[in-house]
């Protein structure tokens, strides 16, 4: 198998730049023809009706990179990730027989953008931004973490201090409450979904307070700066655990059925080899006495997705509230 050069010649910081490289550069010869492609941006085509990017028709855009870079979402402070997740990055160049490096993203937009322009090949994207990084960058998800027995997801978490008064949905009347980021599944488009039923109206009944991820929101409602959050389970339950807040200070008065948590993906474009390798090696990873397996409790392996099938409550509640996969929507966040 012939693998195409791809040397590193950005440093790791110009990840993080949002500026795309010249489109002209970026639209191939698929892109320009007339595919369907549903709400996929014109860079792709979806022949298959799957929903995700097809891999180019035209083999000579396929890319296979000796040195593979892999992000990690950022909803929470991203430096904390880099050694835990150092286990896997050791098997996935073992299996892929790659160098592979980690990139510690600081933002939904600026991972989005950098696999959108090349330059990010595997991302964990968080629940809400998974859209967007399916229809703006051409990910293709194909794994989540979850338990031997094929279960995965969190709750949306409605937490308060445990001294604020407030016992259910309806007494955040009147109060400050910090949403994460526009983009956020569990920390603004679900609230913004499905809170109106339940008696309140965000924006209307109560301020929103963008804190920018749930650990700031979790936090803040610790010190009072907020008087409530809605807030990732599987985030707040990992902060617990490294002891950033004591559970004793808070209580939780709203709490809803699974959503799917953050997706594992591959840039549409890589060599069909590279990804069966890359999913191999995902597949294959036992997380069990390994610091991934330590941070992660209650998951056991990587299980495979569908993202048609697993993402539509997801894309129900961002219809409900009118979100389009555009980049001028993923820059609100």
């Amino acid at each position: 198998m012939t693998r195409s050069k791809m040397p590193c010649r950005y440093p790791f910081a110009t990840l993080a730049l949002t500026s795309l490289l010249p489109l002209a550069l970026l639209v191939s010869a698929q892109a320009q023809a007339d595919c369907p492609r549903g709400d996929l941006d014109t860079l792709y085509c979806d022949e298959d009706g799957d929903m995700v990017a097809d891999l180019p028709a035209d083999e000579s855009e396929w890319i296979n990179p000796d040195t593979l870079i892999f992000a990690y979402t950022p909803v929470e402070d991203p430096a904390i990730y880099s050694d835990i997740w150092q286990p896997f990055i050791d098997h996935l160049e073992e299996v892929t027989e790659r160098n592979v490096r980690f990139f510690a993203v600081q933002s939904n937009s600026a991972q989005v953008e950098a696999m959108r322009s090349g330059r990010l090949h595997i991302a964990g994207f968080s629940t809400g931004p998974t859209p967007f990084a399916v229809n703006l960058a051409g990910a293709v998800p194909f794994a989540l973490m979850g338990s031997d027995d094929g279960q995965f997801g969190y709750t949306l978490q409605v937490y308060t201090h445990v001294d604020s008064g407030i016992d259910e949905l309806e007494d955040l009347h009147g109060k400050r409450v910090a949403h994460t980021s526009p983009t956020s599944n569990s920390g603004n488009l679900a609230p913004r979904a499905l809170f109106p039923d339940l008696g309140i109206v965000p924006d209307e009944d109560y301020e929103v307070v963008y804190s920018g991820s749930h650990d700031q929101s979790m936090l803040g409602v610790v010190a009072r700066d907020y008087d409530a959050a809605p807030v990732a389970s599987e985030v707040v339950e990992r902060m617990a655990a490294r002891g950033l807040y004591d559970e004793d200070e808070v209580k939780i008065i709203y709490e809803t059925d699974a959503f799917p948590t953050t997706s594992y993906n591959y840039a549409h474009n890589l060599h069909p080899d590279l990804v069966e390798k890359i999913k191999e090696a995902f597949f294959t990873f036992d997380f069990e006495g390994t610091a991934l397996g330590d941070e992660f409790e209650g998951v056991d392996k990587f299980i495979p997705i569908n993202y048609q099938e697993h993402w539509e409550v997801i894309r129900t509640i961002q219809a409900a509230n009118d979100v389009r996969y555009t980049r001028e929507d993923l820059e609100q966040e």
